[in-house]
């Protein structure tokens, strides 16, 4: 699938962050103790792992999986045909007459754009959140206390992120 111009300008953020993650952790590596925390609560590491490359680059995956996930959902936002396009000959219809906008449309292009860019926003956010968690497994000192500014560190870029999305579909929401 060849990726829409829109869609690789607003990729950049991301692909930088998987990269600094991903570089961060194999210069980290040598250096981690033989356990390294696997869960973290609010205040204090909970649970720990003995050291493995699923283990120290668990967040690296995650965050490229959601990368992958958000670039395929912002490129099929911006090839679905917007609800003002539809004609009624060739609006979809369901079994049992259900309506077609139950598909969530965009309302138009620009709608489309807008949500595929708040989709790359939200995932650089994501990465942004999941940078902080990488810095807490990278310690080189088994250390089970954390900072209680981690919490705060860990959810304002999603809380951030969250907001932006939602702001993006004002117009779709009123239809």
């Amino acid at each position: 699938m060849v990726l829409s111009p829109a869609v690789r300008l607003r990729l950049l953020p991301n692909v930088v962050l998987l990269a600094v993650m991903g570089v961060w952790g194999a210069v980290r590596y040598p250096r981690l103790p033989d356990r390294t925390p696997e869960h973290i609560d609010v205040d204090a590491v909970d649970a720990w792992t003995d050291r493995s490359i699923g283990s120290a680059f668990l967040l690296v995956f995650v965050y490229a999986v959601m990368t992958v996930l958000m670039i395929g959902s912002a490129e099929l936002t911006l090839r679905m045909t917007p609800c003002d396009e539809l004609t009624d000959a060739n609006r979809p219809s369901f079994a049992g007459g259900l309506s077609s906008t139950l598909l969530n449309r965009p309302a138009g292009r620009a709608s489309a754009r807008r949500i595929a860019r708040a989709l790359l926003l939200f995932n650089t956010c994501i990465g942004a959140c999941l940078l902080v968690g990488c810095g807490t497994l990278g310690r080189s000192a088994p250390d089970p206390d954390v900072p209680g500014r981690l919490f705060a560190a860990m959810s304002t870029p999603l809380l951030a992120g969250t907001a932006l999305t939602v702001a993006a579909t004002p117009g779709d929401r009123k239809r």
